[in-house]
């Protein structure tokens, strides 16, 4: 194994344990400051909050990967969400149908955004920056910007707020309260989502295809590597995954919110950063931006906990961030 190769895996490995260890290390923190943190109730929401973090965080670390950048992502995830709820409320479909649908409309502008990004020639920044607005646009205008409640939580709800192996117990006054809050469906499916596209990244020809694109991506062109697809193929994960997350923020809220998603992209690049991804491409791993986003998480949960105002919390998440980054720069640079 080459040196150069050796140092790579083992700073991105040291990266990883790093990101694990300040996660740990936060969990420890905020539950000695804080008694009500690590209680069960608490654990299960902050994994729920975080599912549609590290979902839209799984996508863009595939586009990191290759070298570009997706800040369309909050956007899409409106857009998705409001299509398969507007479907269900005044088309009539069924919620699988429309859900099926809301996945199309995330993939749809995916593709759009690979399009630009390779045959137009736009830089990834430009390219889904414009994209960002023009989703969000789209959204407002489907919904002439207002919420529109009223859909099945019955049959639309369950993803967001069902769980599985949930338990109730009956009080002395005849009311019923949860006594086990179960494993919600929106995290099991994460988790399922993120073994299947981590085993896409770390063992198949694609995931190979898309370290190579984004270490040195002319040298992959002249390998006969259709780069073009390749990068495709990214940017469609990551509108899959931003609208997965934008069905299960709107089935938790059971209610077509076209503002949802504001600034989420932001998460969502951070998480994958936070968990080792580099910004300079060709580095990253699906377990890396997972912990990043439980970094997010936990910091967000515990400052308000602790009465942090939110402004302050931007300010937090903002250094934890540059920090992160700035991680990466110096391991390119000893790379280099």
């Amino acid at each position: 194994m080459p040196k150069d190769f050796r140092d790579t895996f083992n700073a991105d490995l040291l990266q990883k344990f790093a990101a694990l260890a300040g996660l740990l290390g936060l969990i420890l923190v905020f539950s000695l400051i804080s008694k009500n943190f690590p209680t069960r109730a608490n654990m299960i929401s902050i994994t729920i909050q975080t599912t549609s973090i590290a979902l839209a965080g799984i996508g863009v670390t595939f586009v990191i990967i290759t070298g570009g950048i997706d800040l369309s992502i909050g956007s899409v995830l409106a857009l998705s969400g409001v299509a398969a709820g507007l479907l269900i409320k005044n088309a009539g479909w069924s919620v699988p149908s429309a859900l099926v649908a809301g996945v199309l409309t995330g993939m749809f502008c995916g593709f759009l955004n690979g399009a630009m990004v390779n045959y137009l020639k736009l830089p990834p920044f430009i390219a889904t920056l414009g994209m960002m607005q023009i989703v969000r646009g789209a959204g407002l205008l489907a919904t002439d910007a207002r919420s529109i409640p009223g859909l099945p939580e019955e049959t639309f709800g369950w993803l967001g707020n069902g769980a599985m192996f949930r338990t109730y117990k009956i009080l002395d006054n005849g009311n019923q309260v949860v006594d086990f809050e179960g494993i919600p469906f929106s995290v099991t499916l994460m988790v399922i989502l993120a073994i299947i596209f981590y085993y896409i990244l770390a063992n198949t020809r694609l995931g190979r295809y898309i370290y190579s694109v984004g270490s040195n991506e002319e040298a992959t062109r002249l390998s006969g590597i259709n780069v073009v697809a390749i990068k495709f193929a990214a940017y469609i994960i990551c509108g899959f995954f931003a609208a997965i997350a934008g069905i299960i923020t709107m089935s938790r809220l059971v209610t077509v919110q076209p503002t949802a998603g504001d600034a989420f992209e932001m998460d969502a690049i951070a998480s994958a950063v936070i968990g080792g991804t580099s910004l300079m491409g060709g580095v990253g791993t699906i377990s890396g931006t997972i912990i990043g986003a439980f970094i997010i998480g936990v910091l967000r949960n515990g400052l308000n906990m602790l009465g942090v105002q939110g402004f302050v919390q931007k300010i937090i998440i903002g250094l934890v961030i540059i920090i992160a980054v700035s991680t990466d720069q110096l391991r390119n640079r000893k790379n280099t």
